[in-house]
């Protein structure tokens, strides 16, 4: 299994029954060293499934006291792939430890 740390649209029940057929269980966690800022989405697909235009992305900060509130799903490496797939190019997906000592993926800025 792979844990993924989602602080935004992956985080709502329509978005995981469209990418992944069921909905997630997750624990709630923080990733520090992170702040937030939006993105526009131009994706019609991602926009249709999330209902939003805008949505959150993670940027990087030097302060370690900065940090994001979110939740930590355990999902089949498949379903990573399909969480690829609904990430916009705007996204990259990078392995960061959160303030609970767990290590898993998340979707940062692209361009950092």
């Amino acid at each position: 299994m792979e844990l993924l740390f989602s602080y935004g649209t992956l985080q709502q029940k329509n978005v995981q029954l469209a990418n992944f057929g069921r909905e997630l269980v997750g624990k709630k966690d923080s990733l520090p060293g992170y702040v937030l800022g939006d993105i526009v989405i131009t994706d019609e697909r991602v926009i249709r499934e999330s209902g939003k235009s805008v949505h959150q992305i993670l940027k990087r900060v030097p302060n370690q006291e900065d940090r994001v509130l979110g939740t930590v799903f355990e999902i089949t490496p498949e379903e990573l792939m399909q969480a690829d797939d609904y990430e916009v190019d705007d996204y990259k997906r990078v392995s960061a430890q959160l303030s609970s000592g767990v290590t898993c993926w998340i979707y940062a800025a692209a361009t950092e």
